[in-house]
């Protein structure tokens, strides 16, 4: 069982889908790995790093040679696979939605395209889901260039030449990433609120000390979509949404928007006009931009200004992290295979319930049923 880990090509991807630390991990499984030369330099890895642990390191088609299975952060260009050998696995983030046309290349190659942002939400899964890993980061992150971006203090400073007051946050979506937003924005000493179409998520933000800001009059709306996602609301339920965001906005230094719906545009939250009911100085951070965005006029990698309101749109925040996105991407890459390898086969074996939900491509096909729907 030859595993190979491909360097990312992908224009400011700084992470990589293996560390010495999960290459040691399966070559005690009793498989062979090739890295790639230079898959994690820009993650702090060379290729010293690797080697020492038992990888062997070449070029592409070197480690491509023979593999079983090839791990990426990223879904590698189909035009990068020459010689791959029919019916080995491809691991990776493979975004099946925003590159549908990908996937068909991938099932001309024959091989068997695994997303693994497709990873069911139950359990037995939650060390394997990329989505959940990455996303903690980016939440954290998100913070920090907030706070990159704003011309004051976080928290409140009370010193003889006088008090500064402390800063108001606003997270918007209290998923994987607006939980770690609000813990990180409150140990920074911010006043945190915060607000999801999911009334579940109440009681988790009350747990973190932030003030749950939720449309009351609505009833019977629970924004809860399978696996934990949240789902498009009803027209009455965004207007009664737009009014209490609109007078609360206003009051907020800094908000971050995280909501994302699979397999759709990122639902539109804040609108030009409450943009400019916030004040000059004040920051937005859309961790959406890449699917469209939160926030209204917000651009995908760059950070600009609207009515004196700063709008962060930065694209693959977690590789801004690349040391640790890597590090917890790497072990979710290991926890996957490792769980279903079969000591007699000497390789892993799929189960019906995460191999059927992961899954895109297999004998020359398309098969995922979210593709196919």
């Amino acid at each position: 069982m030859k595993i190979a880990v491909l360097k990312e090509t992908a224009a400011g991807e700084r992470r990589v889908s293996a560390t010495p630390e999960t290459v040691k991990k399966f070559v005690s499984l009793g498989a062979e790995v090739a890295v790639e030369s230079g898959a994690g330099d820009t993650a702090s890895l060379d290729d010293n790093a690797f080697s020492a642990v038992g990888a062997t390191v070449g070029s592409r088609a070197e480690v491509l040679a023979n593999a079983d299975i090839v791990l990426g952060v990223q879904g590698p260009d189909p035009a990068s696979l020459g010689g791959i050998k029919p019916g080995a696995w491809l691991a990776a983030g493979l975004n099946p939605f925003g590159e549908r046309a990908r996937v068909d290349h991938y099932a001309a190659l024959n091989i068997e395209a695994l997303a693994m942002e497709f990873m069911p939400r139950i359990t037995r899964a939650q060390s394997m889901d990329i989505l959940s890993s990455q996303s903690n980061l980016a939440g954290y992150k998100a913070v920090l260039d907030a706070a990159g971006e704003y011309g004051r203090a976080f928290p409140m400073m009370m010193t003889a030449a006088g008090t500064v007051s402390a800063a108001k946050v606003f997270v918007m979506g209290v998923g994987v990433a607006g939980l770690q937003a609000i813990a990180t924005a409150r140990r920074l000493g911010a006043q945190v609120s915060a607000t999801d179409v999911r009334s579940a998520t109440k009681e988790q933000i009350l747990s973190l000390g932030a003030k749950p800001i939720f449309v009351e009059s609505v009833a019977g709306i629970e924004g809860e979509g399978s696996g934990g996602y949240a789902t498009e609301m009803s027209d009455e339920y965004k207007a009664a949404q737009a009014e209490l965001v609109s007078s609360h906005i206003a009051k907020q230094d800094i908000v971050i928007t995280t909501a994302l719906i699979p397999g759709r545009p990122a639902p539109r939250l804040i609108s030009d006009a409450q943009i400019a009911s916030m004040r000059p100085g004040s920051v937005i951070v859309d961790l959406a931009v890449e699917a469209g965005g939160n926030v209204e006029g917000a651009v995908a990698g760059e950070v600009v200004e609207k009515h004196g309101v700063r709008i962060v749109g930065h694209k693959n925040v977690p590789s801004r992290l690349a040391s640790d996105a890597s590090a917890l991407f790497a072990r979710n890459l290991y926890n996957f295979l490792s769980a279903f390898w079969d000591k007699e086969a000497g390789k892993p074996v799929l189960d019906e319930e995460i191999g059927d939900a992961i899954r895109l491509t297999r004998e020359g096909k398309v098969v995922n049923e979210r593709l196919l729907g």
